[in-house]
């Protein structure tokens, strides 16, 4: 039995697969505001309250919104700030007895669908396929699966692609708007929903969210059709330059704006004149799991 926790900012979620990957048990608390210590206490009760109700003892994997830096073992760049600076895997190893893997959330993402999910060897009759899976929402994270493995890099920033330029950049577009990680035109500051919402707002005013963008543009609104126009002119820059470092056998697609149907027509048929090749193999697909990748990803840790 492998076990899953998804430690979010406002949730922690567990999960339970079989050796098959069929769900066996859910359970989900509130995260704890008290700090890092209650954290720990919650992750640790989840797995045992799991056990208890399935009578197994499982793997356990943690998917985090950050990492666990090689160089000290300490979490960084967390959203749940209360985590950085403290040895995670460690502590909970000691409250549970046994070993527990850590990775980044966009990384359980990533082998979810790669394991089990849209990009998996069944769904691409491909074996043991590369993907590149990519969360675009609230921010934009991605992850790299090679031969069904993570790719996470010595300094475990693998898959950080929403932190490099955006590609081809467009003079009107230069040089990008400002990026909490300090640098300019980063591809999250073009392609997450925030950005989305804000490049409309500056063309047309008002506060829509994407999701309300792509409805009008669905219903024939011609300033949210322009909108969605140049994002995804956006997006097809971006993951050429994927393809054209990793060619992976498919792109996967999910968070909230990954639900725009025209990602999925229109990206293909714009990346071809970026990517350096005659033919473009690449499948962009959308997420099997949806917000369940992240919780499953953390369980398929444990391959074995």
């Amino acid at each position: 039995m492998r076990i899953g926790i998804d430690l979010g900012g406002t949730k922690i979620e567990a999960l339970a697969l079989d050796g098959e990957g069929a769900e066996l048990c859910r359970l989900r608390v509130a995260t704890p505001r008290q700090g890092y210590e209650a954290i720990v206490d919650a992750v640790a009760g989840l797995v045992r309250d799991v056990e208890a109700r399935l009578g197994a003892r499982g793997s356990v994997g943690v998917g985090i919104p950050g990492i666990a830096s090689p160089a000290t073992g300490l979490i960084k760049n967390a959203n749940t700030t209360a985590l950085i600076g403290h040895p995670l895997d460690k502590d909970l190893e000691a409250r549970l007895g046994r070993p527990v893997r850590l990775a980044n959330d966009a990384n359980c993402f990533a082998l979810s669908e790669a394991s089990d999910g849209a990009a998996s060897p069944a769904a691409l009759g491909v074996p043991q396929p590369t993907v590149f899976g990519v969360i675009i929402g609230t921010g934009t994270g991605a992850g790299v699966v090679a031969g069904g493995r993570l790719l996470v890099g010595p300094d475990a920033i693998a898959g950080e692609w929403g932190h490099n330029p955006l590609p081809w950049i467009a003079p009107d577009e230069y040089p990008g708007p400002q990026c909490w990680c300090g640098q300019r035109g980063c591809i999250e500051t073009f392609l997450s929903g925030p950005a989305l919402a804000r490049a409309h707002a500056a063309r047309v005013g008002g506060e829509l969210s994407a999701g309300d963008i792509a409805q009008r543009a669905a219903a024939g609104d011609d300033a949210a059709i322009l909108t969605l126009d140049r994002y995804v002119s956006c997006l097809a820059r971006a993951l050429a330059s994927i393809i054209n470092v990793l060619n992976p056998d498919a792109i996967v697609l999910g968070g909230g704006v990954s639900n725009i149907a025209r990602l999925y027509s229109d990206v293909p048929l714009l990346w071809a004149r970026y990517v350096f090749s005659d033919a473009v193999s690449t499948r962009l697909v959308r997420a099997k799991h949806g917000d369940s990748s992240g919780v499953r990803g953390a369980a398929w840790l444990w391959p074995e």
